[in-house]
């Protein structure tokens, strides 16, 4: 990767020289966070800059090479790195800052929120689950409201129908007296239509629900902010 910083013409002051109005910081606090732009942001986050190059040059850097806030929100410490002025402590307090983020936009899921449509589901696992690097597959026990009691990972890898064994989903379905469940699982490629093997799977366990009298409700397939329901797209009977 070219680091992008060393490609600049010019650099500007120490932030500490800007006009007041223009420092990140004491703009925050004169006109609130929402005025401050996802470079002024990240500037706050990185603090210090190296050289003269400021924290803002940092910033601009980032989301030059990667776009946006949400791509950055998915890179590893080794992916910071390689900016100049991003050590190992800034790369940490990047990925802790958009982990909070995370945490906050999924919804708390211990209150028994109750779900009514994909929509809802995927608003709820989306946040959760857009930059996982490997393949999760989850289930969601519901009670007879479809509030959730509880989501419990059942497998991490490569989805096929022989590493996902239906007794361990039923068996925590069995255990919470579920009245209904949810699949939930990610596609890391970004792409959120169903494998062979996803399908398999589906309907592996949805002919064990009907003997168990455990519905499932929906399997939803989360690919970064997309995701595919096969409840919303007909595939299922039992809906929601």
């Amino acid at each position: 990767m070219v680091d992008k910083i060393k490609d600049y013409s010019f650099y500007h002051k120490k932030i500490k020289d800007w006009p007041e109005d223009e420092r990140p910081r004491e703009k925050l606090l004169k006109f609130g966070s929402e005025s401050l732009t996802d470079a002024e942001l990240l500037a706050i986050l990185i603090q210090q800059g190296t050289g003269k190059i400021t924290a803002l040059d940092i910033a601009k850097s980032l989301l030059i090479e990667y776009k946006n806030l949400n791509s950055i929100a998915s890179k590893e410490i080794k992916d910071l790195k390689k900016f100049k002025g991003i050590g190992f402590a800034k790369s940490i307090t990047l990925i802790a800052a958009f982990e909070i983020g995370r945490r906050i936009a999924s919804r708390n899921i211990s209150d028994k929120v109750k779900v009514s449509s994909p929509e809802e589901v995927a608003g709820i696992f989306i946040p959760k689950m857009e930059h996982l690097k490997k393949e999760q597959f989850r289930v969601v026990l519901l009670d007879s409201n479809n509030q959730i009691i509880s989501v419990k990972t059942i497998t991490e890898g490569i989805l096929n129908a022989s590493i996902v064994h239906v007794r361990e989903v039923f068996r925590e379905a069995i255990i919470e007296s579920s009245a209904g469940i949810i699949l939930v699982h990610n596609h890391p490629s970004g792409n959120p239509n169903p494998s062979r093997e996803d399908i398999e799977v589906t309907e592996k366990m949805v002919e064990t629900g009907k003997i168990m009298d455990i519905p499932v409700r929906d399997h939803l397939i989360i690919a970064g902010r997309k995701y595919f329901s096969f409840a919303e797209k007909g595939i299922l009977k039992k809906k929601f």
